[in-house]
């Protein structure tokens, strides 16, 4: 048996054998791992997860063997951590499945391949159009639509997503500029994109000057996890990005790790509604309390807030009646290409 350690993982070769004999010692190793310590009198806890690959059945060579018990290992940490994995054909599979992907996802970035979508953000008062959110959509000559939760969690994985955020956003900016006055554009921040100091705020400079788009009309969505990591660089890049005059969102509040201190401690100008909030609306009374309450709080430090989600006409009353001031959902509009955008006819717009 052949160990190899890292912080908090192993990669194990075995000789062929009882299979029930190494799931039992790899159960062990995690068991043991897992024990509290003592160190200098405090409690320190840590954890490990292990791949396995048998000599003899998943290869004969020391290298493919790594590379296998790699590939479990990697299982066993998407599997939640803590755990073990034997090696599965089928992993080679998806990883080469996720390779060619992946090159293709760079080869249309590089080709200017991808699409963008726009949804109506629409004013719960006047029932107006008051803006839209810019949606990254990936039109597969081949695959045909590649569902976004697919692509953009590929971008995050492989390093693109820094490309890819820089393309949406000077895409979105290059659409918005041909919209009348004062329609804005919303465009997601991947927590990536903030990893390097003062990247995000040059990256917006140029996508502002270039399209010509005025800075009120761009609205930057962050989430939560940026807010929990990183806080002073973090802080730093939002106070730069509101400088150039563009306003920041915080996009799916209410889920993870949501803190009053982030509404007063970071420059926000919009809090955006978990759809959550509203999908639960008609079944418990205490979801409009706390949303009444949000929307009061944020009021009262100058923000404003867009729900999201909005499905049926009772949900849209509802938020409306709880102050919210910008709507957004499949009930108002879908996210459509630029040429079927549904601002030239506001007098049809819902009301």
């Amino acid at each position: 048996l052949v160990a190899r350690l890292g912080s908090d993982e192993f990669a194990v070769l075995a000789d062929t054998g009882d299979a029930d004999a190494l799931a039992t010692l790899a159960q062990r190793i995690v068991e043991a791992l897992r024990q509290p310590y003592d160190v200098g009198g405090r409690r320190c806890e840590i954890g490990a997860s292990i791949g396995i690959a048998l000599h003899g059945v998943d290869s004969q060579e020391a290298d493919r063997l790594l590379q296998h018990a790699d590939l479990a290992l990697a299982r066993a940490k998407a599997d939640g951590r803590g755990t073990f994995r034997f090696y599965d054909a089928r992993l080679d599979d998806e990883l080469q499945r996720r390779r060619r992907l992946s090159a293709e996802l760079r080869d249309a970035l590089a080709t200017n391949a991808l699409a963008l979508h726009f949804q109506p953000l629409m004013d719960a008062g006047s029932g107006r159009i008051v803006g839209y959110e810019a949606l990254a959509r990936w039109p597969h000559p081949e695959r045909g639509w590649v569902p976004p939760a697919t692509f953009i969690a590929l971008a995050e994985q492989t390093g693109l997503i820094e490309d890819l955020g820089v393309w949406v956003l000077r895409a979105a900016c290059r659409e918005a500029a041909r919209w009348p006055a004062p329609l804005t554009v919303a465009v997601n921040l991947s927590p990536a994109q903030f990893r390097r100091d003062g990247a995000i705020a040059e990256f917006v400079s140029v996508a502002l000057r270039e399209s010509g788009l005025a800075p009120e009309r761009l609205e930057l969505e962050i989430t939560e996890s940026l807010l929990m990591a990183r806080t002073e660089p973090v802080l730093r890049a939002l106070r730069e990005l509101r400088g150039l005059g563009v306003s920041i969102a915080m996009d799916d509040f209410g889920t993870g790790y949501s803190s009053l201190a982030h509404l007063w401690r970071f420059p926000l100008d919009r809090v955006k509604l978990d759809r959550e909030f509203t999908q639960s609306l008609a079944d418990d009374a205490k979801v409009g309390v706390i949303v009444g309450s949000v929307v009061s709080m944020a009021h009262a430090l100058g923000m404003s807030v867009t729900a999201e989600g909005v499905e049926t006409e009772a949900q849209r009353q509802a938020l409306a009646a709880h102050g919210c001031d910008v709507l957004q959902g499949f009930l108002l509009g879908r996210p459509a290409p630029p040429d079927r955008l549904p601002h030239q006819n506001q007098d049809e717009a819902l009301v």
